[in-house]
């Protein structure tokens, strides 16, 4: 952490985030029967994939997380078409009784056919919680679950209680999230923005926050995240902005109450920044910047794309900036993947 210069904000980096998770890893570890296995499965030729999975790879290393990597497609082979092999090599690690976890570095044939592929990873193997399953609860801030649940792709026809603190009722574990947004939450939580004397499940209430970029893997998910803590949300995409909110306007609203809802927002992009505390960008481009004089004196800047979306000068409006999480997020997926493997032991013995 460093201000370098008086009266610029704070620049802070992921490690001191990450390595007290990275604590909370080990100490489990050292609990565990076995070391978890995760899968890792390249099926793309695209550098920032390879470069994840070399980065997956050095993480469980320094851990002692056994890692494998299968390479598919364009990775295995250059004459080969990107992601061909991919869903076999899903398949195949889905059946390995040795493999606790499985993650597959995407994008590798767009929105539509990844999401596919997405569906195809056992919700008892997915370290990144892209299932439908942990989607519905994130969607529905359906905080527990039932492990035996995982086992079976019919929707469960009781939930548990609305969770009022953070420890899961008997019976129920913590459902999986996706490991970018959660890492942004506890990011979030770090600097201050949660508010911890407030109820759990409320303590990012008073808190605008604006996220650009509503892809369903990141952008989306994370304003369901925040919104369901509280925040007033700002979702910026290229076509619209939309705001998400737990706080009921309307009476059709009331019934879903207490999760968020989503309406459209007839705000601009400048106004949204002007009036936001955080501002979260995501957007996989290298052109694409968020323009300083356009943010709010003292608010918090979370780079999260691979490419910096933030202009050079953000510190001199931002109270704190961090220009990347990846750290944080491996760490997040490792607690998932530690999670599963748990929650794959109860199954067995139950079923």
């Amino acid at each position: 952490m460093s201000t370098e210069a008086s009266g610029k904000g704070i620049l802070l980096k992921a490690d001191p985030i990450a390595n007290a998770f990275r604590d909370e890893i080990k100490a489990a570890l050292a609990e565990r029967p076995r070391p978890p296995k995760l899968v890792g499965i390249l099926a793309t030729s695209a550098a920032p994939s390879k470069f994840y999975a070399d980065f997956t790879q050095k993480q469980c290393d320094a851990l002692g997380v056994e890692f494998v990597l299968k390479r598919t497609g364009a990775a295995a082979d250059p004459s080969a078409g990107e992601g061909d092999g991919v869903e076999e090599a899903i398949i195949e690690a889905n059946e390995d009784n040795s493999v606790d976890g499985i993650m597959v570095y995407y994008p590798i044939f767009g929105v539509q056919q990844d999401h596919y592929l997405q569906q195809v990873v056992s919700p008892l193997k997915d370290v990144e919680g892209l299932h439908f399953k942990f989607h519905y609860n994130l969607y529905h801030n359906i905080r527990f679950l039932d492990p035996t649940s995982l086992l079976s792709s019919v929707p469960p026809t009781s939930l548990p209680p609305p969770a009022v603190e953070d420890q899961p009722p008997a019976g129920t574990v913590k459902s999986i999230l996706p490991c970018t947004p959660l890492a942004v939450v506890k990011c979030l939580e770090h600097i201050g923005v949660y508010n911890r004397i407030l109820p759990y499940g409320d303590r990012a209430y008073g808190k605008t926050i604006t996220v650009i970029n509503r892809s369903e893997v990141v952008g989306r998910p994370l304003a369901a995240l925040l919104a369901n803590d509280g925040a007033r949300v700002l979702s910026v995409d290229i076509d619209s902005i939309q705001e998400y909110t737990k706080r009921p306007v309307t009476e059709a609203e009331r019934r879903f109450h207490p999760r968020h809802v989503v309406r459209p927002s007839s705000l601009s992009l400048q106004e949204c920044l002007a009036i936001s505390d955080v501002v979260v960008s995501a957007v996989p481009s290298a052109e694409y910047k968020v323009k300083t004089a356009w943010l709010k004196d003292g608010c918090v800047c979370i780079n999260v794309a691979a490419d910096k979306n933030f202009e050079a000068d953000v510190r001199e409006k931002a109270s704190v900036y961090m220009p990347t999480i990846g750290r944080v997020t491996i760490t997040m997926l490792l607690r998932n993947l530690l999670r599963l493997q748990q929650y794959g032991e109860v199954s067995k013995q139950t079923s």
